[in-house]
């Protein structure tokens, strides 16, 4: 019996996860007649969080799709921005994306993040629990069949990191009103509710602050307000 092929061309915004020799143009790939389409693909490296829309000629099928020989398909990427209908857009990052929590949750984006690693089976469970789309350089953890939601994070810098998100899933952005160290929402605060936080000369310089209503962190526009303000003031020009 001759073995049955199909002829998959990628995407060229997804071209990096497949190896080299197959990132131009149309390849032929050996299929077994029962591997869903969907299991093809993650096969060639691509995880399906980044896939949008598999088309086999010509017609639009589900990741289920079992191909048969001489199918063309083609793997598009996600459309953007990408909505994910049924629950309110929040997120959930993994260890590696500290940064990237801090400037989320900066313009006051619902951000969860484990500062600690506390393995992928425990991050795919709380993505499924709370509704939370997932965050990870990871390719392994994105392809956990339990996530709910997940999505590949495509550079190391957090600049990009930020935009590309922004550009992606275009969450409302409310700066100011998130504790970039727990989530939780700040509220005002009066210099004698925060004082047992404020040094000598923070105490004779400012008098207006806020406090997150989980951790009791204190926050006021000191040394680095001029950089965050950088950060929110480019996001908003661009995304709001």
């Amino acid at each position: 019996m001759n073995a049955s092929e199909i002829q998959v061309e990628v995407a060229p915004e997804l071209a990096l996860f497949v190896p080299h020799a197959r990132r131009v143009g149309s390849h032929p790939l050996a299929v077994d007649g029962v591997s869903t389409l969907g299991h093809v693909i993650e096969s060639l490296g691509v995880p399906l969080t980044e896939v949008g829309a598999l088309v086999v000629d010509g017609r639009q099928v589900p990741v289920a799709h079992v191909p048969a020989d001489g199918e063309r398909v083609a793997v598009r990427p996600v459309t953007r921005p990408q909505r994910f209908p049924g629950a309110p857009l929040r997120f959930l990052l993994d260890v590696h994306l500290g940064t990237l929590a801090r400037r989320l949750r900066l313009l006051g984006v619902d951000t969860a993040y484990e500062s600690t690693d506390i393995g992928d089976p425990a991050l795919a469970a709380r993505s499924a629990a709370e509704q939370r789309v997932l965050l990870s350089r990871d390719r392994g953890l994105l392809r956990r069949r339990e996530l709910w939601a997940g999505a590949y994070v495509y550079s190391t810098s957090p600049d990009d990191q930020l935009h590309d998100v922004l550009g992606r899933f275009a969450p409302g952005l409310r700066p100011w009103t998130r504790c970039t160290a727990c989530n939780g929402l700040l509220k005002e605060a009066t210099k004698d509710e925060v004082a047992d936080q404020l040094k000598g000369g923070t105490q004779k310089s400012y008098d207006v602050f806020a406090q997150c209503a989980e951790c009791g962190r204190a926050y006021w526009k000191g040394a680095h307000h001029r950089q965050l303000e950088a950060i929110v003031a480019r996001a908003l020009a661009e995304f709001a």
